[in-house]
């Protein structure tokens, strides 16, 4: 496992020892967890990954002369996406993630809440025949978006950055279908689907705001680092999951409403001209 390198940010004194072993211990993917003074410049400076962002913002930027088959909105729609992924993954805030909860908390609200159906609307021409169940794809997502924010499985992903992949890639493509299960369905099943999502998003977000003690030892030393009690970074990030994150599947819900109850009044007015003819 990678060591850490550099001044370790202080701490109080009863827990500077503690700290710099808990700072040794922890080493996720966007690298050491940043002092206050330096993560403005912490980029990720990953090869195989710039390699790869490059290659895409080609294929994005210059479509025709790729035989690109995408219409104007799901380029955008696709550019929105790579967008995202620079910003959760190159730029300093991906290393922020590493000292706070509340940030990786953000960072993967914004995974399955923005860019997994920014792909989904981008990439539907290519997703047709990929097969998904409504109520199975609802399951699959919100039982791995709770397993990865278990204190055991989270702490893993932030110590191996072959588990930390298989964290991003499995919320990613299950939130993906189940976006594209929602895309798919009709307008009632679709508000059920994500009205229970939001349910079961916001029991997680209270249970981990309302918990009595630290559950995530890979940011206690980075959080003290800033001046920030951990449960106190817990509890802000459970808030946020309960809070913003149900927020944005009921908003969902309302536009899947609102869109249907259009949809219907226009097909009344349709009938009534019909008939009227």
């Amino acid at each position: 496992m990678r060591q850490v390198a550099g001044p370790v940010p202080p701490v109080r004194p009863l827990l500077e020892v503690n700290a710099l072993e808990e700072l040794k211990r922890w080493v996720p993917y966007c690298g050491e967890a940043p002092g206050p003074e330096v993560w403005l410049s912490r980029w990720n400076l990953d090869p195989v990954l710039w390699v790869v962002l490059l290659l895409l913002l080609v294929r994005l930027l210059w479509p025709v002369r790729v035989g690109s088959r995408a219409t104007p909105r799901r380029l955008l729609s696709l550019r929105g996406a790579w967008a995202l992924t620079f910003v959760l993954y190159v730029s300093p805030l991906c290393a922020l993630s590493s000292a706070f909860f509340t940030v990786r908390v953000v960072h993967h609200l914004a995974l399955v809440l923005v860019l997994a159906p920014l792909l989904v609307f981008g990439l539907e021409p290519f997703l047709r025949r990929w097969p998904v169940s409504l109520w199975l794809s609802t399951a699959v997502s919100v039982v791995v978006f709770w397993v990865w924010h278990a204190p055991g499985a989270y702490a893993q992903a932030l110590s191996s950055d072959g588990v930390y992949a298989a964290m991003q890639l499995s919320l990613l493509v299950s939130a993906m279908a189940f976006w594209l299960a929602v895309r798919r369905a009709g307008p009632p099943l679709a508000i059920g689907a994500v009205l229970v999502t939001t349910v079961l998003m916001g029991l997680l977000g209270a249970l981990i705001t309302f918990a009595t003690r630290p559950l995530y030892p890979p940011h206690f030393a980075s959080a003290i680092g800033w001046g920030v009690a951990p449960l106190d970074d817990q509890q802000l990030a459970g808030i946020i999951m309960w809070a913003p994150g149900s927020v944005a599947y009921l908003a969902a819900a309302m536009w899947i409403g609102w869109r249907w109850m259009n949809a219907e009044r226009a097909r009344g007015v349709h009938g009534a001209r019909g008939g009227l003819a």
